[in-house]
């Protein structure tokens, strides 16, 4: 019996201390993140000459997050994602709490994905594959007007994202506005698919932003802030709400990426809006990439971007840039870009602004040019 008692308590004990490694086998937690540093030359920014610079995340934006997931057995997992941005240089953070990313979820291997909280939108996770900013910095939209960088996100969002069929993908997102009295006051939705074929690449979609219903809460919602960062749209910040349609493709051949995408954006008045037609934005993009070897790659762009409506714009954009990789996770980098504005902008005479870089010109041409490094860990 004294026996059969030692047995029973070594097989407890065994139990106990097998039961943490088995719950650690069902689940892990992920710590990562990207460090991008650079030295940038602006000539004409603010309306002055020349400004050299240090500029974290020109790249990507430096970040950290924590990210993982729990098998629930059956083809189901819950996943989660936190994500923080921060400026190598100051060493402060560039983003309140984790505002670059903070969402909770379920997975399923058949039915697809649903996630809660703070993430991108649908039409950017769909059409990024097939846009130049996937490979290098200084290819998108002069003032991001159609948020094809990124910097928007939806906030109290529930997203759906299929599993791939064949190839095909397909997202849909709801944002709530959270304004009594007014469901659609603040709200943000859209739609994405993307399809992959062998050397092609396919992506488009639609987002709708609400910018708040002024007779009812402060206009301005923090989604439709990310959008106004330039002299390009600002004159539209108290707009009642942007409707972006976005898409585009790439194919690639032998050591060459060739791409582009067309995006159309409107910024729709009310009586509560400084402006009073609405503000139309048609762009277009081509780029060729060129893998020159597993470390080596250079892309050159070009974008072309008319406003029409309540203003009257041209934007011209050319970029190049180059990467080479030390490693899987650290790479140099530099890029050159030169843009010219004319005409209207709403306020006044339109000014140069490369993609989304903060620096506008306060004149009609812009040129830029940095050297830097990024690592992920």
């Amino acid at each position: 019996m004294n026996k059969f008692r030692s047995i029973s308590a070594l097989s407890a004990v065994a139990i106990v201390a097998l039961a943490p490694q088995a719950s650690r086998a069902q689940s892990n937690v992920t710590i990562y993140g990207t460090i991008d540093n650079s030295l940038q030359y602006v000539h004409n920014t603010g309306g002055q000459s020349n400004q050299i610079s240090l500029q974290s995340g020109q790249l990507t934006g430096s970040n950290w997050g924590l990210k993982g997931s729990e098998d629930l057995g059956g083809g189901l997992s819950t996943i989660f994602k936190l994500e923080s941005g921060f400026d190598v240089n100051s060493g402060a953070m560039t983003s309140s709490g984790f505002g670059r990313s903070a969402y909770v979820g379920l997975k399923s291997n058949n039915l697809g994905t649903v996630t809660v909280g703070r993430q991108y939108d649908p039409l950017l996770y769909e059409t990024f594959a097939v846009q130049p900013n996937a490979y290098l910095y200084y290819f998108t939209t002069p003032g991001n007007v159609d948020n094809s960088d990124g910097l928007m996100r939806m906030s109290s969002s529930v997203q759906y994202a299929s599993p791939n069929f064949n190839g095909l993908e397909f997202r849909a997102a709801y944002a709530a506005g959270g304004i009594a009295g007014s469901t659609g006051s603040g709200q943000s939705y859209g739609v994405g698919v993307s399809y992959s074929a062998n050397q092609w690449n396919f992506g488009g979609g639609y987002l709708h932003i609400d910018n708040g219903n002024a007779s009812i809460a402060t206009r301005g919602t923090k989604d439709f802030k990310d959008l106004i960062i330039s002299p390009v749209n600002s004159a539209y910040a108290t707009a009642s709400k942007v409707n972006i349609l976005r898409a585009g493709t790439n194919y690639t051949f032998s050591n060459f990426t060739v791409g582009g995408y067309y995006s159309y954006s409107e910024y729709l008045a009310d009586g509560a809006s400084t402006f009073k037609s609405a503000e139309r934005y048609n762009n277009g993009n081509v780029y060729v990439v060129w893998h020159a070897s597993p470390a080596y790659t250079f892309q050159i762009g070009y974008n072309l971007l008319k406003s029409n409506g309540d203003s009257a714009a041209t934007y011209h954009q050319v970029s190049i840039a180059g990467d080479y990789a030390l490693s899987k996770r650290t790479e140099l980098y530099a890029s050159v870009a030169y843009a010219h504005a004319s005409g209207k902008n709403g306020v006044g005479n339109a000014q140069a602004v490369v993609a989304d870089s903060y620096a506008a010109a306060g004149m009609s041409s812009q040129e830029f040019a940095m050297m830097g490094i990024r690592h992920k860990f």
